[in-house]
């Protein structure tokens, strides 16, 4: 079993505290149900900063709104449950493999 790093995209976060009460009912849920898969379940994300030698800048484009770490036996497996996310109402998840280095 590998590890994979799930990148979320856009999503919401509710605006009444009744629809942001079911949505993070809907993540524990999520959660739960993925028992043993569960590495990291992570957090939500603010804007970041790209940082290189020369200069620190703010990240453009489509920001990431959240991680989390899941296990999985491989690729499919892992877009599998990725599929299942809540964060497919609205948003979308970048699925990487994280090799073993260290």
């Amino acid at each position: 079993m590998d590890n994979y790093l799930f990148v979320y995209y856009g999503g919401t976060m509710g605006v009444t505290p009744a629809e942001k009460k079911k949505l993070m009912d809907d993540w524990v849920n999520w959660f739960k149900n993925q028992g043993a898969a569960v590495v990291d379940a992570g957090n939500p994300t603010m804007p970041g900063k790209l940082v290189t030698k020369k200069s620190v800048k703010a990240i453009g484009g489509e920001l990431v709104t959240g991680y989390s770490i899941f296990k999985a036996k491989d690729m499919d497996a892992a877009v599998a449950i990725a599929k299942t996310s809540p964060q497919m109402e609205g948003g979308e998840i970048a699925v990487y493999s994280i090799m073993k280095t260290m």
